[in-house]
This record gives structure tokens, sequence and C-alpha cells, in this order.
């Protein structure tokens, strides 16, 4: 396959030699000529362990080329990769200059190049972007252009590598993504990567947008968490080292899936009594920590946030299918559901309640303690079925995943079902007036 590669940077560099090293003629483009001298020279204009070496081998084998011409670059070309930079302004907007530029001579120079001989172009964005760029900022410029006998094609195809593994990271990427709803599209980018080995997982351009900046601000967000427990340990007289190390090795909850998918606020007898713990030491120890405290006031707002949601619905009667913190368990210490119900009785809204497990005669100890003071009147708002709670409702707040709620759920819709789990069946996210709390 025929690729230009806009930019020559880090990126840039590393995607044009390992694509050339697969076999693709790969043709640089940048404005900076002495970027260019040195790539058409055989070296790299950037330092990465082994690039200068991959570089020098794939031009010797004219394989890559370098070049200021984006007409000699286009020419014939099935793909443009666009690799530039997106740096940060003063308040931290991403400067998208140097995309509408590239973006714009793909379209100038495509008017002037040969076209492709498969009859699509496709424009890659590689670079990391906001959500929207790649529909809203490059196809209007590619809409400037009107091909004769062919056609552009936009997606997003986000990188993955890290400076100084970058050649390697390119070769065992984690997945490889493709975000578009163009299938010639799609299928020229798997076609590209196929040398990888590995499942294409095409999504939608904005999911693909997205997924690069949840990857980076969940590894920032590591380095916080690490460094931020380091300093209350460290001030109890622990060696923070030894206790990672023995976190690290529970691969079941700690480095795993679990509790990374979207859905309702934490609660239970667990989470929120530790963190309290965690917060309190560190304020003995004149410790601050940021990120602990955000993760309570976060999981406040998810509450806050369906309240509003429901608020705006402006209907009345509500029914709230599940009211422990989680499925198949009657712990109501902590429940964010119940905090919900209790927040939505204060509002004035009128409020059934269904949950499959929960039976108030059976509560004890604690448990019973917590929900009697936050909601005192509970059997008067239990339902004895899904069925019974949803009956002329307005809005359904849908939490448990039982095979009976779901039925009465099909069976009868409420005009709005805000889903608070994510796991409910795919019929019911068919369901007129369904909405997801996070998606």
């Amino acid at each position: 396959m025929r690729v230009a590669v806009f930019g020559l940077g880090y990126a840039g560099t590393v995607s044009a030699a390992c694509l050339a090293s697969a076999d693709h003629d790969v043709w640089g483009v940048d404005v900076d000529e002495e970027k260019v001298k040195v790539v058409a020279a055989g070296s790299s204009p950037v330092v990465e362990p082994g690039l200068d070496e991959l570089v020098r081998t794939v031009v010797d084998a004219g394989r890559l080329h370098a070049t200021t011409d984006s007409v000699e670059a286009l020419d014939g070309a099935d793909m443009a990769i666009i690799c530039v930079g997106t740096p940060s302004t003063a308040h931290g907007r991403v400067d998208l200059s140097q995309v509408e530029r590239a973006a714009r001579e793909v379209a100038d120079a495509s008017e002037r190049a040969a076209p492709p001989a498969s009859g699509v172009r496709s424009v890659v964005m590689r670079s990391t972007v906001p959500v929207g760029t790649v529909d809203d900022v490059i196809a209007p410029i590619l809409a400037t252009v009107q091909p004769r006998g062919w056609r552009f094609g936009v997606a997003m195809c986000p990188e993955f590598l890290r400076e100084s593994s970058g050649i390697a990271d390119f070769f065992d990427p984690p997945f490889v993504v493709i975000g578009t709803s163009d299938g010639e599209t799609a299928a020229a980018l798997a076609d590209l990567f196929a040398f990888l080995g590995r499942e294409v997982r095409v999504v939608g351009t904005r999911e693909a947008e997205a997924l690069k900046y949840v990857c980076n601000a969940f590894h920032a967000t590591k380095v916080s968490f690490t460094n931020e427990l380091a300093r209350l340990m460290r001030s109890q007289g622990v060696d923070s080292r030894t206790v990672m190390d023995l976190f690290c090795e529970d691969t079941r909850l700690n480095l795993s899936d679990r509790y990374l998918r979207p859905g309702f606020a934490f609660g239970g007898s667990c989470l929120p009594k530790d963190l309290r713990a965690l917060l309190h030491a560190a304020r003995t120890h004149n410790v601050d920590l940021p990120l602990m405290s955000g993760a309570l006031q976060s999981n406040e707002l998810t509450v806050s946030d369906v309240v509003d949601r429901t608020i705006a619905t402006h209907g009345r009667d509500i029914a709230l299918i599940g009211l422990s913190f989680k499925p198949e368990t009657d712990d109501l210490r902590e429940s964010p559901n119940v905090e919900l119900a209790e927040t939505l009785l204060g509002k004035g809204f009128r409020l059934r309640i269904y949950d499959p497990i929960v039976n108030p005669a059976r509560l004890v100890g604690a448990n019973r303690t917590y929900v009697e003071s936050k909601l005192p009147h509970l059997c008067r708002l239990l339902a004895d079925s899904a069925k019974e709670a949803l009956a002329d409702v307005d809005v359904a707040i849908v939490s448990s995943t039982d095979r009976d709620a779901i039925e009465a759920l099909l069976e009868n819709p409420p005009p709005v079902l805000i889903d608070l789990s994510g796991r409910l069946s795919r019929e019911v996210e068919t369901v007129p007036g369904y909405v997801g709390i996070g998606w």
C-alpha cells in the first residue's frame, strides 16, 4: 500500500519506519526541511532506541522516502496518515492549527496528485485529538475538494507508543482500534495493519478519539494514586514499595477490569468507610490526598447527576428497581441507591421501590439501623413485584439485573428508563425512552 505520513516527529517517524518495514511504500512529509533531509539520508530526526537503524534499513531498501512536497507524497497514495503535533495552549485547550494545516495540505495536494487506484483515499488521524476533531475539523476541510472518480474516507486510528519503547510498542500494541463509519476505509486500515496479526476493533470516530485520552488519564491517575498513598505511608513508617509490590500481585481486582465499567456510584460497608479512614489518617499526619478526596466528591456527583436527570424529565412518579449497593445482596449500608431514594423523596417525588432480594423483616444489625435512619418508611415504599412498582410511573431508575424485573420493563416500559448498571439486556436498550447513566 502507498502511504503518506504527514509529520516526521516522534509518532510520525516511528510509524513511517515501522510501516515501511512491513513492505508498505511510505512517504514521510514535513514542512521542516532539516527533518526531511535527515530521514532521506537514512537517519531518525528524533532520539529513539533502534530507530536510526530501522530508518536506515527501510530507506536503503527504497520503502521509506521523505519530502516536503505533498503532491509527490500523495501521488497515487491510498492513505494519508496525519501525525502532527497537538500541543496545549496556556489554558489547556488543544492547539489544532497543525492538524488543520495538514488536512488542508492533503485536500489541496489531492487535487493535483494522481488519484488512488482503489477509488478511496483514506485520511487517518493518528495524533491525539479532542473528540469530534475528525468529524468537525478534518471532514469539512476535505469536503471542500470535489474529486472525480474517487472520494475521501476519514478515520481515527490512535497510536499507543511510549518514548524509549516506541518500536516494540508499534509491533506489539495493546489493541488496534479503527474509528470510522466508512467500510472501505476500515478495510484499508485493517489491511495496512494486517502484519501485526491482531484483531482489529472498529468503533465510531468519537470513541476512538476518546480512547487515547482515557488511557493517558488512567496512566496519570495511577502515578498520582501511588505517589499520593506513598506520602501517607511514609508518614506512618510504612515502606510503600513493599505494599505496592503486594498490591500489584492481585490481578483479580486491583490490576483487572473490575470497577472499570461505567455505572452507578460505589457504596457498601467497605469502600466509603475505608476511604474516609484514609483521609482522616492523612489529616492526622498533615498529608494532603487530593485524589482520594476527589474520589468521594466524584461519587457524590454521580448520585447528583441521576437526581438532576430525573428532575429534568418533569415526571413525578418514580420506580426505583434495585435498592442494595450490589445486585444479589441485601446489604443497604451506604448504598448509593438508598441515598438516591432519600434525595428523591426529599424533593417531593412519589417513589415505589422493588428489590428482588431486600426483605425488611430479614434486615438485622447495622444494615437495619442504616436503612431505618435513611428510609424509615421503607415498608410502605416497597412493591411486591417489579410489575407493581412500574405501574403508571413516569420514570424507572434501574440497577437490578433480575430477570423478572427485565421482563416487566419489556412488558410495560415506562416513558423514561434510566439504566444505572449498564448490564441490562440488549432488548431493554431498544425500549423507547432508554438512557444510560454514562452512555
